[in-house]
């Protein structure tokens, strides 16, 4: 299918519309189903300054070290099996960046209240917490009703993009998962200006429906401006079922100075270079 409906790009493309400044918006949970392929064609740009949201994983790592981050809103920055992202930790060491950390509960109730257009909504989560004394700017609203109950106002996350990955998608936009949870990749997607999913497999719309359940159709043509097929485009993050996390080069990630690291995997000039690296690696191991 062609003409005004047909949403395909290539990586470079979704990163051309992209711009220094922005607040990116990062799907997938901790190290698994992240759009790596994305968050590495943006590495090879020259875009900085970013905010950007997640529930964080190896998508903030790389930013971080690189040093592309202005602002960091997050609940967690985990590698999962390795429980503290090692070089956002080293990033956040030596203060390269600000971070907002909320509840994970706040976290998804401000995806909510942007993608409802809200500026806020209100939630239990956080009273009583440090959750409100490392962030002096979130407020409390009382409840207008009889119970005059006292609740956060957690503020909208609103994004200029963004980015994510799913398992099948199609060339209108429509994009499925076949994994375990869908974490909130749609919400990421309405909160946003722009959206972006890469995927493993572009198929023709009536195969969505063989793959699954209509439930796995999680995010829908209306909120998607572009579509990237990327086979093997999460890892090393898992994209189950259509492969698991690659924890040994997660390992060498996690353990790898990032110069080098850096240097072998991320200098190419495209994914493939990448890809090729990667297989290159797991052939010197054998």
């Amino acid at each position: 299918m062609t003409g005004a409906t047909d949403k395909v790009l290539t990586l470079d493309e979704v990163v051309g519309r992209l711009r220094s400044g922005m607040t990116i918006g990062i799907g997938g949970w901790g190290s698994r189903r992240k759009p790596m392929a994305l968050v590495r064609a943006l590495l090879r740009s020259e875009i900085t300054d970013l905010t950007v949201i997640s529930y964080g994983g190896p998508d903030v790592g790389l930013l971080a070290a690189a040093g592309r981050i202005r602002r960091l809103v997050a609940p967690f920055v985990t590698l999962d099996s390795i429980p503290l992202e090692p070089h956002f930790r080293a990033a956040r060491e030596r203060a390269a960046f600000t971070l907002t950390e909320l509840d994970e509960a706040m976290f998804m109730w401000g995806l909510h209240a942007a993608a409802n257009r809200l500026p806020f909504l209100p939630v239990r989560a956080g009273l009583g917490s440090d959750v409100m004394r490392v962030n002096p700017e979130l407020r409390t609203v009382t409840s207008p009703y009889d119970d005059g109950e006292e609740l956060v106002a957690v503020p909208a996350l609103r994004m200029d993009a963004a980015l994510v990955h799913l398992n099948r998608a199609d060339r209108l936009g429509n994009a499925q998962y076949l994994g375990p949870d869908p974490y909130f990749d749609d919400l990421f997607c309405e909160a946003a200006d722009a959206a972006y999913v890469s995927c493993e497999q572009l198929v023709e719309t009536a195969e969505l429906a063989k793959s699954g359940p209509p439930q796995s159709l999680l995010v829908s043509r209306h909120s998607v401006t572009g579509v990237v097929e990327t086979p093997n485009g999460a890892h090393f993050t898992s994209c189950v079922p259509d492969h698991d996390r690659d924890e040994a080069f997660q390992k060498l990630y996690a353990t790898t100075p990032w110069d080098e690291f850096s240097a072998r995997f991320l200098s190419g000039a495209g994914e493939h270079d990448y890809q090729l690296a990667v297989r290159t690696w797991h052939e010197e191991q054998q």
